[in-house]
């Protein structure tokens, strides 16, 4: 279930609304010139780990791994990307948007089982 299309498309969907929770809280804690170096620079350091780290032959990412690691490492890669994103919004006194973005990330989680089974696995 994890690689199935719909999945893959609401993780897509889940990668880019914690991008944009980063960086609006990268524009909302910078002032001045700082305020859009940490509003594009934040989401731009995260999709770079995103993107670099990688499990090879994961079939949710056409099997690239420019830096290989073990899954483990790429689900706490993931939780963590996920995490960060989920403590912005919080921190942005928005406490229900976090809460319901959790809650989808929780949800995606629970609906690809066998993946996290096959990085656990990837060594």
């Amino acid at each position: 279930m994890g690689s199935h299309p719909i999945n893959l498309a609401v993780r897509f969907l889940l990668e880019l609304a914690a991008l944009g929770a980063m960086g609006t809280w990268g524009f909302a804690h910078g002032t001045g010139m700082t305020r859009y170096i940490c509003g594009i620079g934040i989401p731009l350091i995260a999709v770079a780990f995103w993107v670099t780290f990688a499990v090879p032959n994961d079939p949710s990412r056409k099997g690239t791994a420019p830096v290989p690691v073990a899954g483990i490492w790429r689900l706490m890669l993931e939780l963590s990307f996920f995490g960060v994103a989920v403590w912005m919004l919080s921190s942005l006194a928005k406490p229900a948007l976090a809460l319901s973005f959790g809650a989808a990330v929780v949800i995606h989680y629970a609906t690809s089982r066998d993946r996290i089974v096959w990085l656990l696995r990837a060594a």
